[in-house]
């Protein structure tokens, strides 16, 4: 599946930091998976100014990442809760599109 870099930091920062052995096991291995190399973090640029992230769009490439299916149901549940709450965020709306929508067609 592809990701933009707001939908990969989206998905960095709703993953769950407790779990079970095998949860985390996961979880460590897709934050890997979407994390940026050296070669993004210079094309990209990336700052901070305060609480937000800024980085040189034109510069962005989708990151093809593979995600496994109790990984994709971990994914729509927390997206789901965070819906339900009304915490569900501007950044997380495209991932909430391609997990929970995309998921329920």
């Amino acid at each position: 599946m592809e990701f933009s870099v707001i939908e990969r930091l989206g998905l960095l920062s709703v993953l769950p930091k407790e779990g079970t052995f095998l949860t985390l096991k996961l979880v460590r291995q897709l934050r890997e998976a979407l994390s940026f190399d050296e070669q993004e973090l210079e094309s990209l640029g990336f700052r901070q100014e305060g609480e937000r992230v800024f980085w040189n769009v034109s510069n962005e490439k989708p990151k093809d990442v593979e995600i496994g299916g109790a990984m994709s149901d971990l994914i729509t549940k927390t997206l789901k809760e965070l819906d339900k709450t009304e915490k569900l965020t501007e950044e997380l709306f495209g991932l909430y599109e391609k997990f929970v929508e995309n998921n329920n067609n």
